[in-house]
């Protein structure tokens, strides 16, 4: 059992600066999320296309907001929970939350801050009668465990960021390597960066990956052990592949989950939330980021950053019912710029 003032659930761009915003109010959160690394949406679905609104910031990917969230909450040293999901969300009599999580971890919180979202990504599966029965041994969504396919003959599937780049990954010389990597996707163009897609393609050349155009369609078993994939081309022709694994990155689908279940107000699959402190219909539990709605909400990365605000200072009051949080300013405040690592010696450029 871990007691916690805050657990805030969903490591995107709004769970990481809810983070910030708490450690400002010196209170310490964990963060659980379903993916196996932080970032959301911003790291699945666009971690290297351009973002232009982000306030003080002319342009950066995906991937460079959320390096930069993480960069500026180290100071509160947060406690991630990753590749796991709040299964069950029960309130006590003592006003706190029971949290309970995949993996058997709970969490005695004070405080919850939903901020998964439009839910948690599940993969895309695919779909073969009694493939199933592979996943986790054989048939892989996510790759955790990167030097067990070493020596290995491996399939993957898919023609996103995530396929080429365990593609190019498992083919390159090192403790990693793959006996053989086969690609297999259903047409010849790709959504993956440009300079993985021509890593991807050399290596293709250089015969280090066998390049496949077509479907899965079956798959063959011996000794209960997956053996072989079917992949019907655009010739209507059908080969086997010889597999010992198979890895599918057909993307991600959102989820809302268990938070469906929790006995929250929620309308047209998004959290309802007051626009003073962005609490929900439960006291202590609140919801910032694209899982809330409200009258005039706006789906904007920074229209989380300010709910997140608000949110921190509504946990506040419950969290230190006796102190009255005043609101400081990290340009002034000594306090804050203890709590941030600021160094006070560090002489201020004279002016031009």
């Amino acid at each position: 059992m871990i007691e916690t003032d805050a657990l805030v659930i969903g490591a995107g761009p709004a769970g990481l600066f809810q983070v910030f915003q708490l450690g400002l109010l010196e209170i310490k959160a964990h963060v659980v999320d379903s993916l196996p690394y932080p970032g959301g949406q911003c790291i699945e679905l666009y971690p290297d296309k351009p973002i232009y609104d982000i306030p003080g910031t002319v342009r950066c990917t995906g991937r460079e907001l959320v390096a930069n969230l993480l960069k500026q909450i180290e100071p509160f040293d947060a406690s991630f929970h990753l590749g796991q999901e709040v299964s069950e969300l029960k309130p006590q009599p003592d006003g706190r939350f029971l949290a309970s999580l995949s993996n058997g971890s709970r969490f005695l919180a004070k405080t919850i801050f939903l901020a998964a979202g439009v839910g948690a990504f599940q993969p895309k599966r695919l779909v073969l009668e009694g493939l199933e029965k592979f996943e986790g041994s054989q048939l892989f969504y996510r790759v955790a465990e990167p030097e067990r396919f070493a020596g290995k003959d491996i399939v993957i599937m898919g023609g996103d960021d995530a396929a080429l780049g365990w593609a190019v990954r498992l083919a390159s010389a090192g403790a990693e390597q793959a006996k053989s990597v086969t690609l297999v996707h259903r047409r010849e163009v790709f959504q993956a960066a440009p300079e993985l897609t021509q890593a991807f393609k050399a290596l293709c050349e250089a015969k280090k990956i066998q390049f496949v155009v077509g479907q899965a369609t079956g798959y063959d078993e011996i000794a209960a052990q997956l053996s072989a994939i079917h992949i019907t081309g655009t010739d209507g022709q059908t080969r086997a592949i010889a597999l010992d694994a198979l890895l599918v990155f057909f993307g991600l689908s959102p989820k809302l989950g268990p938070v469906a279940h929790w006995g929250l107000e929620i309308e047209r699959k998004q959290v309802l939330v007051d626009t003073e402190k962005f609490s929900t219909s439960i006291p202590g539990i609140f919801a910032v980021g694209d899982i809330n709605s409200y009258p005039g909400k706006k789906k904007l990365i920074l229209s989380g950053f300010h709910e997140c605000a608000l949110a921190a200072f509504g946990a506040a009051e419950i969290i230190f019912p006796d102190k009255k949080v005043q609101l400081q300013y990290t340009t002034t405040s000594s306090r804050l710029h203890q709590l941030l690592g600021v160094d006070h010696d560090t002489p201020r450029p004279a002016p031009a």
